[in-house]
């Protein structure tokens, strides 16, 4: 049994793809993916697609990002749609060849609205941004799941190390501070995919031009 973590994908789904063709991710997988899968890169219908076809195929969590509720924002709430579409939403609706919320898949909303706040494993947990240290997951503010720049004054209350994205690590290389990995490196803006082996501290990283390597998390900083 394997567990990874994938960083925020952001419409990057040739890095995706060229991630699950070098993992063939299946049956006895846990895959967690950290949230912000729309906007801002150059295929988000593909990204969930995949991502829809990889459910049935493991064992996938998909976790919420504050993009996706920036997306779910604008479509119910017409008056934040033009910042939105500053935000990435362009390319999103781009992706769909749509002109409107009504062109995209019902599956792909459904998607959306099934994501989860957080996930635990007996070693780790996983977020998309940040957590107040001092509670526990299920007392955590939204706002601080979601928003929070990452840091990590201390360790969590629980123990256990947070793996979590957000944070755009424009060096391409995960950020290490022992108690909490941020994996998110900056896929969309030229950077890397990355897929975090939790178990084995391996990542495997992919870009949008298929390009694939892999190495040892680094050492704490």
């Amino acid at each position: 049994m394997r567990l990874f973590a994938i960083g925020d994908i952001h419409g990057c789904a040739g890095a995706l793809r060229r991630l699950d063709q070098e993992l063939k991710f299946g049956a006895t997988d846990t895959v967690v993916t950290l949230g912000d899968y729309v906007n801002r890169g150059p295929d988000t219908r593909a990204v969930i697609a995949h991502l829809l076809e990889l459910r049935d195929r493991c064992r996938l969590v998909t976790l919420r990002g504050n993009h996706e509720v920036m997306m779910l924002r604008a479509r119910d709430d017409r008056s934040f749609l033009p910042k939105w579409l500053t935000y990435g939403g362009a390319e999103t609706l781009d992706s769909y060849a749509a002109s409107t919320f009504a062109d995209i898949p019902e599956a792909h909303w459904d998607f959306l609205e099934s994501t989860v706040l957080f996930h635990e494993e007996a070693r780790d947990f996983f977020v998309h941004a940040n957590v107040v240290p001092d509670l526990p997951l299920a007392e955590q503010p939204e706002k601080t799941l979601l928003w929070a720049h990452f840091s990590v004054e201390r360790p969590h209350v629980s123990g256990r190390r947070m793996v979590c994205g957000h944070s755009a690590q424009k060096s391409g290389r995960p950020l290490n501070c022992g108690h909490a990995v941020c994996i998110d490196t900056h896929a969309y803006g030229g950077g890397w995919l990355t897929c975090f082996d939790v178990e084995a501290n391996v990542c495997w990283q992919a870009s949008q031009e298929g390009a694939l390597r892999q190495e040892m998390l680094s050492p704490p900083e």
